[in-house]
């Protein structure tokens, strides 16, 4: 793999990241923003997500409805999106269309006009937003989860906000957050496929000029502290569902952690795909769910293993038995080398084409800057992974599988369905 990605940051603490990819006639340019949902104060939820929306709507050159013609003009291929810990807008276009699609960008995101009229409208978007959440019974049940889990810290709040909140969202509160959450020194700048970067460097210089490096006028964010997950036994009933949900969760290493590439192989072998363990028991053999898997969500500084199914009430109790059986297993069996060398294919194959993307390889580039404040080759990624052994999978295991850490939510027509610590042991 050809090395082509060059980095820059300027004086205002911009930071310019290209990996260039000349055989191609496409690329992706997008603005990552180091600020997501755990970064606002509580009465300020979803402010992150309503900004991420309400950029669309006007800028002082373009109205709303330039943007949505340009935006197709110039292929349709935008991606928008909020985490816990980051918001980021991407463009696809072709190569010779990369510097008005920047343009289109920093417009957006440097310089919104936040017309009060249309953020009442937007809030109104961001409401039915909500309630098509509260209408998904496996999303509802992780919102409502993940509050339990994560009581009191910024991680257990609902992305999108609340209706109260995201209701006070008016041109002042949000212009305000605006000015210290998009600052300059909060920016990534990330491109690839056939970029030249110190075009996309002057581009930057240019838009971002008089941009206050750290904001003004702005919120004062939250200090960020690591979060201190419950051990929480959430049993919803609500009679109206057809299914029962089940959430199993428990700590798991994080996005930093040298045991980040361990734990997600043994979340691939326990409930990764199609042949991992959970699926082949719970669907396969004994047809119990449509819907079953596990992974990790690793985040800065904390991780969550999860366990997820969806399944008839009457079925609940054998899909919680089945995944706790698995759990303990994975805890007093190491993988066989057979099933290791499975999901590490999985893991390399999904990086390797993933290469072909522009897209994706600009958002690994930004992520990475955001997470590690650094850039880590495929090649570097790889190594980690075929490096991996069962025994430090089966350590992984032992370090965070434990009764006492362990978590459930359940949502559905639960009526007679009990669980205490004591069946919860692994």
């Amino acid at each position: 793999m050809t090395e082509q990605v060059q980095s820059n940051r300027l004086p205002n603490g911009l930071t310019v990241l290209t990996e260039r990819m000349p055989n191609l006639r496409s690329a992706t340019v997008g603005i990552w923003v180091r600020r997501g949902s755990r970064h606002e104060p509580k009465d300020w939820n979803g402010v992150c997500h309503f900004i991420e929306h309400a950029v669309f709507k006007g800028t002082e050159r373009r109205t709303a409805l330039d943007i949505a013609v340009e935006s197709d003009r110039l292929g349709g291929h935008f991606d928008a999106y909020t985490t816990h810990e980051m918001t980021g807008f991407a463009l696809k276009v072709v190569d010779t269309s990369v510097p008005a699609a920047f343009d289109l960008l920093a417009d957006m995101l440097a310089r919104p006009r936040f017309e009060e009229e249309e953020l009442r409208r937007e809030q109104k978007v961001i409401i039915e937003e909500m309630k098509m959440v509260e209408d998904t019974p496996d999303e509802f049940l992780a919102e409502i989860f993940n509050a339990a889990y994560f009581p009191g810290h910024p991680l257990g709040r609902p992305i999108e906000g609340t209706e109260e909140t995201v209701s006070t969202f008016g041109h002042e509160r949000t212009a305000r957050f605006h000015a210290s959450a998009y600052a300059p020194s909060n920016l990534v700048i990330a491109a690839a496929g056939n970029v030249e970067h110190e075009r996309l460097v002057e581009l930057a210089a240019r838009a971002f000029e008089n941009g206050n490096a750290e904001g003004g006028g702005g919120v004062e964010g939250v200090k960020e502290e690591s979060p201190s997950p419950a051990a929480p036994i959430l049993i919803q009933r609500k009679k109206e569902l057809e299914q029962a949900h089940l959430i199993l969760a428990t700590p798991f290493p994080s996005a930093r952690h040298e045991d980040r590439y361990a734990a997600s192989l043994l979340s691939s072998v326990i409930g990764g795909g199609t042949s991992s363990r959970l699926w082949q028991r719970v669907r396969e053999e004994r047809g119990l769910a449509y819907s079953v898997g596990a992974a990790g969500s690793h985040f800065t500084d904390a991780g969550v293993f999860q366990i997820y199914a969806g399944t008839s009430p009457e079925q609940l109790d054998e899909v919680l038995d089945i995944s706790l059986e698995e759990m303990r297993r994975a805890l007093r069996e190491a993988v066989g080398e057979e099933e290791l060398r499975l999901v590490k294919d999985q893991a390399v194959s999904s990086i390797l084409l993933g290469l072909e993307s522009t897209s994706a390889r600009a958002g690994t580039l930004a992520r990475q800057e955001i997470v590690h404040g650094r850039r880590i080759a495929p090649e570097q990624v790889i190594a980690r992974i075929e490096a991996v052994t069962p025994e430090d999978m089966l350590r992984v295991a032992g370090e965070h599988f434990k009764t006492d850490r362990l978590a459930l939510g359940a949502l559905g027509d639960l009526n007679g369905f009990k669980v205490d610590r004591a069946r919860l042991e692994v």
